[in-house]
């Protein structure tokens, strides 16, 4: 059965925990295994612009021995006169995966139904489960264990960073803290499918509104930009209501004295983080943006030995 990742929870704890064993060990040697050597060819999409996914996916894929074909959906029939189910039809005939960066998840699911070849979220509106693959990679080499670590998030909780740490997170065994206000905070369907998900791993969700309260005794603190793409025109606003919940070296003095911070990128300097937190000793972000190759080309790998 062909196999995706449209969302952090399509993997059972086990499978993310041999994904992110994989990603260690293709970080210790990157050629280590090329099975995409052909070279077949991996569809990379975007509807958004993008650094860090583009060249970590292009980069992995060849990497992996293969060749990826960057997609503009601005140069493409996809989204004008062809649907993401007919565009599907169309590669899978072709190439290995396909990758797509891209707003709707219903898009996704869309292209998934019935796919022969695995499809990758690599980014949409509800969630990223690709760049919580890197930031599990990166909590654990530089904190060992992950089960049972607390991971306390800022900012805005219903984006797809917010959304993807509590299904992602508790799929570790973590303790996910979400401070948002209230109107931010992750959509209750996602918070009940971690609930279920965390029943099976020791691990749990839980919604501040005091971030505060959310920072204490936490060992990693984790924000995201406020203003995602397609929100430009709520700026104003979201820095209003979000600015209680920048990650500031006293939030951040808040948590154990052994704590790291992360950030996806790119980070807005004094809006969702201080520079001194991002650019200070317990900083792991550029250790986290290497980390989305590693990561990437493990799942890769793990999803095309499920065909």
């Amino acid at each position: 059965m062909t196999r995706h990742l449209l969302r952090d929870d399509d993997l059972t704890p086990q499978e993310q925990a041999e994904i992110l064993t994989l990603a260690a060990e293709l970080k210790t040697d990157r050629w280590k295994v090329q099975p995409l050597a052909g070279p077949q060819t991996v569809a990379v999409i975007f509807d958004k612009s993008s650094t860090r996914t583009r060249v970590s996916f292009a980069v992995g894929i060849a990497d992996l021995g293969g060749s990826p074909l960057i997609i503009s959906t601005a140069n493409s029939q996809l989204g004008g006169k062809e649907t993401p189910a007919d565009t599907a039809r169309v590669l899978e005939r072709q190439v290995a995966a396909i990758v797509w960066r891209t707003y709707a998840q219903a898009g996704l699911e869309e292209m998934a139904a019935g796919t022969r070849v695995p499809v990758i979220n690599a980014l949409s509106d509800d969630f990223h489960p690709c760049q919580i693959l890197a930031d599990l990679l990166t909590i654990q080499e530089h904190k060992g264990e992950l089960k049972g670590l607390t991971l306390a998030f800022f900012g805005d909780g219903r984006t797809n960073m917010g959304q993807s740490y509590v299904l992602g997170g508790v799929t570790a065994g973590m303790h996910v803290r979400v401070a948002s206000p209230v109107e931010y905070a992750p959509r209750e369907d996602v918070v009940a499918d971690a609930d279920r998900r965390a029943a099976q791993t020791g691990g749990s969700v839980a919604l501040y509104t005091d971030p505060n309260e959310a920072a204490a005794g936490a060992d990693i603190i984790v924000t995201d930009t406020w203003v995602s793409m397609g929100k430009e025109d709520e700026k104003l606003q979201r820095l209003r209501d979000l600015t209680p919940y920048k990650v500031s070296q006293e939030l951040m003095s808040l948590a154990k004295d052994d704590a790291i911070f992360i950030h996806c990128l790119p980070a807005d300097r004094g809006y969702e983080v201080d520079a001194e937190v991002i650019d200070g000793p317990q900083s792991v972000v550029w250790d986290e943006a290497e980390n989305r190759l590693h990561a990437q080309k493990a799942l890769l790998v793990w999803l095309l030995q499920q065909q």
